[in-house]
C-alpha cells in the first residue's frame, strides 16, 4: 500500500436536534454539538470523523486546537500510530487530557478512515477482523424526567430496533424515585430485557453505598458511574460492597486511565469513549489492557466507528446505540433485532449529508 501525505484539514461545527432531550445530572441538552473533521490526502482521498463535546461553548477551543495540529501534521506521511504519538508530544506542554486529547482523537479517527479507504477495506477488516453483528443496547432515552413517561418510552425504545437491552438514568434525590423509575421501565418492557442504569456521577460515596445496596435486589445489569469518575479509591471501596457489577470508563482520558482503575480493583466492566480514549489508536491500546486483565469492554457513543473496533476487541461486550449524529450522516446505521453491523464500505463508513450540514451549520 503506497504512502499518502496529510494535505489539509477542514473543520466544521453543527448543532443537531435530539429526538429525545438528554436530561441527567450533567445537565439538559435539546441539541447536540458535533465537530466534523475532514482530512484530505495528496492521493485525493478524504477521511471523516466527528466528536461531540456536549457543550457547544467548548467547540471554539477544540476547533482552535485542531487547527494547531493541522499545522503540525501538514505534509507528513499518514501513519496513524506515528501521528498519534506526534500529537501527544506536541500538546504535552499544555496537558494531554480534555481539549488536547479530544483534538488528537478526532484527527486519529479520520486518519484511520483514510488508511482503510486507501486499502479499500472496512476498518474492522483492515485491523484483522471481519464484518459481523454486535449486540447493542438502546441508549437513546430513559433520562431523568417524569417517571410517568418512562413506561411508554421504554416500550418505544425496545420496538424501534428490536432491542433486548437498554439504559436508564438514575440518581434522583430519593431512592424511592429511582426504584419507581426502574419499575416503570419493567412495566413497559418486562423483566426479561437487560436493564443497565447510569447515575452520571450523581452521588457521593456514602450515598452511593446506601443507594446501590438498596438497588442490588432489582436485577440490574450494571451500575454505571455512581460517583465522580476520578474517585479511584472510592470505586475500589464500592466494588467490594455491591453485588451488581460496576461499569465506568466513558471519562477515561487515554489508556493509562483504564490501567489505573483496573489496577485499583474498582472496575467490573469497562467502556471507552473514542473522543477521550484517543480515537482508534487509543482504543486499540485500551482494548489490549482490558484484554490482558480479562475485563469486558464496551463503547460509549460513536457507534459507527466503535462497531468496527468491537469486532477486533478480545473482550468485546456491548455496543451502546445512539443515533445522535444520524441527522448529518449520509448512511446512518440501522439496528436490527437488537444488533448492529459495522459498515462494509471502505473506511469507517462515515460520510456526510451535506444538505443537512448546511441546515445545522454554526459559525465558530
Amino acid at each position: 500500500m503506497s504512502s499518502m501525505q496529510f494535505k489539509k484539514m477542514n473543520v466544521r461545527v453543527v448543532r443537531v436536534p435530539l429526538r429525545r432531550p438528554v436530561i441527567a445530572g450533567i445537565g439538559r441538552f435539546d441539541e447536540w454539538p458535533l465537530i466534523l473533521v475532514d482530512i484530505e490526502s495528496d492521493a485525493g482521498l478524504v477521511g471523516h470523523s466527528y466528536v461531540a463535546p456536549y457543550r457547544a461553548s467548548a467547540a471554539p477551543a477544540i476547533v482552535q486546537e485542531l487547527r494547531d495540529l493541522n499545522n503540525v501534521f501538514e505534509g507528513k506521511e499518514i501513519a496513524p500510530f506515528d501521528m498519534f504519538e506526534a500529537g501527544l508530544k506536541a500538546l504535552n506542554v499544555v496537558g494531554l487530557t480534555g481539549i488536547s486529547m479530544i483534538a488528537i482523537s478526532a484527527i486519529d479517527m479520520a486518519l484511520w478512515d483514510l488508511r482503510a479507504k486507501r486499502a479499500e477495506l472496512p476498518l474492522a477488516v483492515l485491523l484483522g477482523g471481519t464484518i459481523g453483528s454486535i449486540r447493542a443496547y438502546n441508549s437513546n432515552g430513559l433520562w431523568r424526567h417524569e417517571i410517568s413517561t418512562l413506561q411508554a418510552e421504554a416500550r418505544a425504545l425496545a420496538e424501534e430496533g428490536g432491542f433486548r437491552a437498554m439504559k436508564l438514568r438514575l440518581g434522583n434525590e430519593h431512592v424511592a424515585d429511582d426504584k419507581a423509575a426502574i419499575e416503570a421501565v419493567r412495566d413497559g418492557v418486562g423483566h426479561e430485557l437487560d436493564l443497565m442504569v447510569d447515575f452520571n456521577q450523581a452521588l457521593g460515596l456514602g450515598d452511593a453505598m446506601r443507594r446501590c445496596h438498596e438497588l442490588d435486589e432489582m436485577g440490574l445489569y450494571w451500575f454505571e458511574e455512581p460517583i465522580a469518575y476520578d474517585n479511584v479509591q472510592g470505586y475500589a471501596q464500592l466494588a467490594q460492597k455491591v453485588r451488581t457489577p460496576l461499569q465506568m470508563g466513558e471519562n477515561y482520558y487515554g489508556p493509562r486511565d483504564l490501567h489505573t482503575f483496573l489496577a485499583s480493583g474498582g472496575v467490573h466492566y469497562a467502556m471507552a469513549d473514542l473522543m477521550r480514549i484517543g480515537g482508534v489508536s487509543g482504543w486499540l491500546r485500551a482494548a489490549s489492557i482490558a484484554g490482558a486483565a480479562g475485563v469486558q469492554l464496551s463503547n460509549h457513543l460513536y457507534p459507527e466507528i466503535s462497531a468496527h473496533l468491537l469486532r477486533v476487541t478480545a473482550t468485546a461486550h456491548w455496543l451502546e446505540w445512539v443515533d445522535w449524529a444520524s441527522p448529518v450522516l449520509a448512511e446512518p446505521m440501522n439496528p436490527v433485532a437488537g444488533e448492529v453491523r459495522p459498515s462494509e464500505s471502505p473506511g469507517t463508513g462515515i460520510a456526510w449529508n451535506e444538505v443537512a450540514i448546511s441546515k445545522y451549520l454554526v459559525n465558530v
